[in-house]
This record gives C-alpha cells, structure tokens and sequence, in this order.
C-alpha cells in the first residue's frame, strides 16, 4: 500500500462503527490477569488500544497498519491487545489496583487522539505510550523497541537515530509558507510582543509526511484563517537554527527536537499566549483533527477543559 493511501484520507466520524480483529482479547475488566494470562502464554505484555468507534484514524490503523501481515504476525506473536473504547462505560482494574470506568482510564493515561496504545510488561508496569496514528513501519519500530526492552536504556528517538538512520534522517530543503515567522526565533519575546498563541512545525527536508500536509491541511482556507490568529514558526528537526524557547532557554531547534523527545515530522507543538505547551500533534494528521485542535487553542478551550476530546465533543454540539 503506498504512503498516499497510508497517510492521506478523509478524518470525518465514520457512518458504521468499526469492528475489531478477532484476534483482539476481550478482557474480563482485570488488566492484571490480562497481563498473566499474556505472560502465562509466553508474551512480553500487553498492549492496551484506546479507540472510538467512528474514528477514521482508527480505522486505518485496524486495517493499514495491523492489516500489514508483518506487524499483526509479529504483534500477535509478543504481545495480547486488549481494545478499550474511550467513552464506554465499562469498569477495568488497572495494574494498580484502581477501578477506572473505560472513560476514566482514557483520560488517566491522556488518551486526546485515537488510536492511543498503552504498553504493559510482563510484571504489568506501564513501559510506553503512543498516541495518534503512525505509519506502520514506525509502528513495527515501536513494536520491537518495546519487545527488546530499550526503553530501559535509551528513548525512542534514540532508539531510531542509531537502530534505523535511513528511514529517521533525511535531507532537502523544507517547504516554505508565507505565514512563518522569519528568524531570528526569539520565541519568548515573541510571545510577550505579539500575545497570540503560538504554532511550532517541526519538519524535515524529502519528508513525505511534510508534504502532504502542506498540500492538504496547511492549502485548506479554514485552516489558514486559524492560523492567521496565531504566530506560526517552522524549524527543522535536525537544524542548528539558533532558538529561544517559550521557557527562555537559549538552544538550536536540533536540541529543541530532542528535549521534547520529537521522533515524527511533522511535529506540531501549540503554545499558550503565556508560553505553556497545550498539546502537540506528533502523528499523522488531517483537516478535520488539525482544525479542531486550532480552534481549541485559539478559543483557548484548555481554560475551561483540560481534556480536548470532552471540550471538542461539547463544541461539535454546539456547532451542530
């Protein structure tokens, strides 16, 4: 399948509500006898998939991703999935011993896009999170990055910068827009000067990813209306570009990348007028995603519900 067919598609609710792989465990509500049961049958853990049931990424990670015989085998092999719906109503015990509604255990381990994928060990500690939608030989990394148990020793990023350099660093000139900042990045003064929020794009130069969402999202009027409220920064993940940061620190935008710990581009990373960080989309995304997360900061949304997916629930209502 090509990268197009991957990465490009249309993100409104589905119609039909989506069914998972059979090969998918349905748990009992006790994620710690999940977690044996997986360990009992010579796993390395679990992981736990947090979705909706009309989410188009969703569906393509049901069916691009884990329909890739080479990551469904090689899942199925390590690991049980146990499917969460971030909005059901069922009671889990997590590996802690709490008792969490599936929505309460959504919003403790910060599920705000679908798919989200929790991993647990083979003695149930939480080892790693993934939220979004990724194209799925990042998600094959992720898989034996959690498998081989790197995490103990080195992050992701640092996992893919030494284990896969042909497909993490690439070069070529990054695509510019007319409404990026232009250097020099002072983005601390910037925000004290301007008072808007603000929008930093982490790219690469021959990134597909890059491209497509310059040629969807970044082209669609709607979008760049709402970005037209905000002052909006370009940087390249592995740029020596000079940079002051919304905390003040004075770094490059390579080192910036690395502190926040960024392994996809785009990267886009929203920040308060007072310079907090918000949220950041660091997985694949389209129009309908980028533009509710827009109008979440600019409306600054994060004031009245931390929770991006309870507060864009009430505002699709309201638009309704």
């Amino acid at each position: 399948m090509s990268a197009d067919n991957e990465q490009k598609f249309d993100d409104t609710m589905l119609v039909d509500e989506l069914v998972y792989p059979d090969w998918f465990k349905i748990s009992l509500g006790d994620l710690s006898e999940d977690v044996r049961e997986a360990r009992n049958a010579g796993k390395s853990g679990i992981i736990v998939y947090y979705g909706q049931k009309r989410c188009a990424y969703c569906q393509k990670f049901l069916e691009v991703v884990l329909g890739y015989s080479e990551v469904s085998s090689y899942l199925r092999k390590h690991f049980h999935m146990i499917p969460i719906d971030i909005w059901g109503i069922e009671e889990f015990v997590d590996t802690d011993g709490n008792t969490y509604s599936e929505r309460e255990l959504a919003l403790h381990y910060q599920t705000n896009f679908t798919p989200s994928l929790v991993f647990y060990d083979a003695r149930g500690r939480v080892v790693y999170r993934l939220r979004g939608l990724y194209p799925r030989y990042r998600f094959r990394a992720v898989l034996q990055y959690v498998r081989e148990k790197f995490y103990l020793v080195e992050n992701f990023r640092e996992y893919l910068e030494r284990a896969q350099p042909g497909l993490f660093f690439t070069s070529g000139d990054l695509i510019e827009r007319d409404f990026f900042l232009q250097p020099p990045y002072d983005l601390r003064t910037q925000l004290q000067t301007s008072g808007k929020p603000l929008v930093v794009i982490f790219e690469q130069g021959a990134c597909h990813s890059c491209e497509l969402l310059h040629t969807g999202p970044l082209s669609e009027d709607e979008i760049q209306r709402e970005l037209g409220k905000m002052d909006v920064v370009q940087l390249g993940l592995f740029s020596d570009t000079p940079v002051v940061t919304p905390a003040g620190k004075m770094t490059t935008s390579k080192d910036w990348a690395r502190d926040l710990g960024l392994f996809y581009t785009p990267a886009i990373i929203f920040f308060s007028p007072r310079g907090e960080e918000v949220m950041r989309l660091d997985s694949v995304v389209q129009f309908y995603r980028l533009w509710g997360v827009l109008d979440y900061v600019n409306k600054q949304g994060y004031q009245e519900n931390s929770n991006y997916q309870d507060w864009r629930l009430r505002r699709r209502k309201q638009l309704n």
